[in-house]
């Protein structure tokens, strides 16, 4: 499929650049996105979490009272889950929550994202352009002649641009990457998807 290419004005600029149909033209597949999606939130998680158990915390293990004849249920240490200080009750272990999936899965997640945004008007491919100095009112006012300011947009780069990267990374809806680093979760997370002129070619080169 065939794209018009814009500039930072807004405004076509005569050029048109083809984006391969085997990355931004397949079927959508929601499983494969649904699968990536979870992979991805969860190698989010840190799985630290840990609470202490009866036989780790700090107290006496001296019988509070004795076995029978108190009317009430039997207790052991001051330690039981059951007192205030005790210890908790199959509370949280550390864990890891990484998720297991295949490469060809995760392509297909990625590509059936890329597709959706390009069925549904939600690919903009612009001008490779640069700043002198990071300027954030230069960047949001490019968001601004594409309509992009009340959206959420995310920059895709050929390369990484330190430049762009500061003049970006204050503005709340609006975030950037790397064409090798792109994802199905950014993808699906951004309400429009800015490509470079340059990572277009990239795209091409690492995904085709």
């Amino acid at each position: 499929m065939k794209i018009d290419v814009v500039n930072i004005q807004g405004s076509k600029t005569g050029k048109t650049i083809e984006l391969p149909d085997s990355i931004f033209g397949v079927e959508p597949n929601e499983h494969a996105m649904y699968l990536a999606v979870k992979q991805y939130l969860a190698s989010q998680r840190q799985g630290t979490h840990k609470s202490k158990e009866r036989g780790e915390i700090a107290g006496s293990t001296k019988k509070i009272k004795k076995q029978k004849g108190t009317g009430t249920a039997r207790f052991g240490s001051i330690k039981n889950p059951l007192f205030r200080g005790g210890g908790r009750m199959f509370g949280p272990r550390p864990r890891n929550y990484n998720i297991k999936l295949n490469k060809k899965v995760k392509t297909l997640a990625r590509n059936s994202a890329l597709s959706t945004k390009a069925a549904n008007d939600g690919l903009v491919v612009l001008e490779d352009f640069t700043f002198d100095a990071p300027k954030t009112k230069e960047f949001v006012n490019i968001l601004k002649n594409l309509n992009l300011d009340s959206k959420k947009a995310l920059f895709v780069t050929g390369d990484h641009d330190k430049t762009l990267y500061l003049s970006s990374r204050n503005v709340p809806k609006a975030s950037l990457t790397r064409a090798q680093d792109l994802n199905t979760y950014d993808v699906l997370n951004a309400g429009t998807l800015i490509l470079s002129e340059s990572s277009v070619e990239k795209i091409k080169e690492i995904f085709g």
